[in-house]
């Protein structure tokens, strides 16, 4: 019976064919062969090698093309020189998918990224889906398929898809080690054909896999990476990696794709809702907890511990995160008091101290005193707990067990049979539970992800250019005109009237206060002519080099409003994102922005705004009176559609928007690129 589609081939082949089987131990030929068999892989397996008649108890074919019936999947570990030619006869033979192991394709150099060029359009002509090459394979245990290495055969509901294999064996390792299993283990190499968008796509409808975990270096394809992950319905986490410079330098040289702007995946991960990990570790603990675990109601815990240093490192984490943990009330206090010894502390953590060893009773009736009044009873076995995997129910239960030795490691095991995933570490265990809550409506008081933008471009479109921009877009900004002379700054100043606000007008100076190339609240013909020949002297000495076109002239703004900066970068691979944060001179000092992805809805936009950690700033704080976040959102709509008519436009920044309680003002601004 043939499989119905290309993916299937691949994932639930109803027969595999090895090229370059081996009888010798020690080669991949051998070892690949060696766990197809003990797999317990249903289906007929022909070993492909022309000098042998029968390796590990299977009949040998000298070629493809002499197998009794066409193999759904081909896995090639030969040379690379010899891959092309093999995959143009597994087409002509029928052959469907393709697993390549083999090295020595784009990863190796030119030559090597033109072979792999050749390989991928021999395939495209035959209709095989390929998966590398310069991979570890696919290990499917609920298929019974290992096409890979080390032989795992654990099921689980944790699909764990890698451009590197060797950290995706790493995630097996310990899946198979914990007791839990994986649904799924795809090392997808090079990608010459199949990348992550397909495989998040194919086991987002696989009944086995409950999350998808993926580690990735880079994307070849964004917008079928964004359509994957805007479809799917089972959470997905990504660990990934290439997020410093020289980090993304490795990561192109490894896979051969761009990096791409770690705050531009900030943004894409934000607004497809997708669980970024930090690290390795970080990466399975958070699939572990999607997989296995059930959202809270809420967000108040009840920690109970035989260890209370282990308790007070689990409320460090989660008061960090957001999660509340209050003292039991009157009745639950009483409650607990009728039965627990009396130098059991019952605030919050519940201290059971060593008496919990030899009495682990104590553990199982908190648990059930307290449902009723919190969410999550974060249940600490600081001690080697016997009967563990006993108490814990697995339902409103985050399980940390740290500090049992052998006792630990045999009761975990317990509770992941029983589909109860445990934590090594309180942090580990608070931070995956955050995963469960972390996209619910955000709190004021939440922080949001730090960054700043920087530009590229040779420099800022003309000011007139700029504000006529802006005021083609109903963007509002303070009336700016160049004086390329003292004397045209008095002028300006004098049909403005009132005080003036006076910067240097120079594509070098990014940074005007810092140059000295700033004077506010300036009035009257003499201190204007004063001011303006400073801020000449300023910048010069400053900045030698640098070209001075005048000063800008504009009027003092209102007092009273808060400075914020609102601007928008151009990423090469996924187009314009938008940006807000605290403004003014200490942006760069701060760092307090948030970035958010065009297009977006006006709750993106909202989400951004109260996403920063100086949000309480513009709510309300110590008894001032909240900012305008609808002329906020207005302005970012406006400055959106901006960027979005002129593909050119690189950079904007508007540092600072003034935000007073009714209204908002740019009050300087710059465009770097093309419109």
């Amino acid at each position: 019976m043939k499989v119905k589609n290309h993916l299937d081939a691949l994932f639930k082949p109803c027969s595999v064919a090895l090229i370059g089987a081996s009888g010798a131990p020690g080669k991949l030929g051998y070892d690949i062969l060696y766990n197809l068999i003990h797999a317990g892989f249903q289906g007929p397996i022909y070993p492909i090698n022309p000098k042998a008649d029968e390796l590990q108890g299977l009949k040998a074919y000298p070629e493809i093309e002499a197998t009794p019936a066409p193999a759904d999947l081909a896995v090639i570990v030969i040379p690379s020189r010899m891959v092309v030619g093999a995959l143009e006869r597994c087409g002509r033979s029928g052959v469907r998918a393709a697993v390549i192991i083999t090295g020595g394709f784009a990863e190796a150099g030119p030559e090597g990224e033109t072979l792999q060029e050749e390989l991928a359009a021999t395939a495209a002509r035959h209709g095989i889906r390929v998966v590398g090459p310069n991979c570890q394979g696919i290990n499917y245990p609920h298929h019974q398929l290992c096409a890979s290495w080390p032989l795992l055969t654990n099921k689980g509901g944790m699909a764990f898809i890698s451009q590197s294999g060797t950290v995706g064996a790493a995630l097996m390792d310990w899946a198979s080690e914990e007791n839990l299993g994986v649904s799924v283990f795809v090392s997808l190499g090079n990608r010459a054909d199949v990348d992550e968008a397909d495989c998040i796509r194919y086991f987002d409808k696989d009944p086995h896999t409950r999350v998808i975990a993926v580690y990735m270096e880079g994307v070849k394809r964004p917008q079928s990476f964004l359509d994957s992950l805007a479809k799917a319905e089972k959470p997905v986490v990504i660990l990934k990696s290439g997020r410093t410079a020289r980090g993304k330098v490795a990561a192109e040289s490894h896979t051969k794709s761009l990096a791409g702007s770690d705050e531009i995946y900030n943004a894409i991960f934000n607004k497809h809702r997708v669980h970024r990990a930090d690290n390795l570790e970080e990466l399975y603990d958070y699939a572990k907890a999607l997989a296995y675990m059930k959202k809270p109601k809420g967000r108040r815990l009840l920690n109970i511990s035989s260890s209370g240093g282990a308790a007070i490192l689990a409320i460090d984490e989660a008061e960090k995160l957001g999660f509340e943990n209050p003292a039991p009330g009157k009745a639950l206090k009483e409650k607990l008091r009728s039965f627990l010894p009396p130098h059991c502390g019952v605030s919050n953590p519940i201290d059971l101290t060593g008496d919990a060893i030899t009495d682990p009773s104590l553990y199982s009736r908190v648990i059930e005193a307290a449902k009723k009044d919190f969410d999550t009873s974060v249940v600490i076995f600081g001690d080697p707990i016997k009967g563990a995997a006993d108490i814990v129910t697995g339902e409103g239960e985050l399980i940390v067990f740290c500090g049992g030795a052998e006792v630990e490691r045999e009761e975990s095991r317990r509770m992941h049979a029983k589909g109860i995933p445990v934590f090594p570490t309180p942090e580990r265990g608070i931070r995956a539970l955050h995963r469960l809550v972390c996209f619910d409506p955000p709190r004021k008081s939440k922080k949001g992800d730090k960054a700043t933008a920087g530009h590229d471009a040779p420099g800022p479109l003309p000011t007139e250019t700029a504000a006529a921009l802006l005021e083609k877009y109903g963007l509002p900004f303070a009336a700016t005109r160049m004086a390329a002379t003292a004397a045209e700054a008095v002028a300006l100043a004098k049909d403005m009237g009132g005080a003036v606000a006076l910067k240097v007008s120079s594509p070098d100076a990014t940074h005007k206060t810092d140059v000295g190339g700033v004077k506010l609240n300036v009035s009257g013909g003499v201190a204007i002519r004063k001011a303006f020949e400073e801020i000449v002297t300023n910048v010069r000495a400053a900045m030698p080099e640098a070209r001075i076109d005048g000063v800008t002239v504009s009027p003092m703004a209102a007092p009273g409003g808060l400075e914020t900066i609102v601007g928008a970068i151009r990423d090469p691979q996924y187009g314009h994102a938008l940006m807000f944060g605290l403004g003014g001179i200490f942006t760069e000092i701060y760092r307090d922005v948030r970035f958010c992805l065009l297009p977006a809805t006006d709750r993106e936009l909202l989400a951004a705004i109260r996403g920063i950690a100086g949000y309480p700033l513009l709510a309300g704080a110590r008894g001032q009176q909240p900012r305008d976040e609808k002329a906020l959102v207005a302005l970012m709509r406006s400055l959106a559609r901006m960027v979005q008519d002129h593909k050119g436009i690189d950079q904007i920044d508007l540092n600072p928007v003034l935000v007073y309680e009714q209204g908002a003002l740019a009050v300087d601004f710059r465009i770097y690129g093309s419109i």
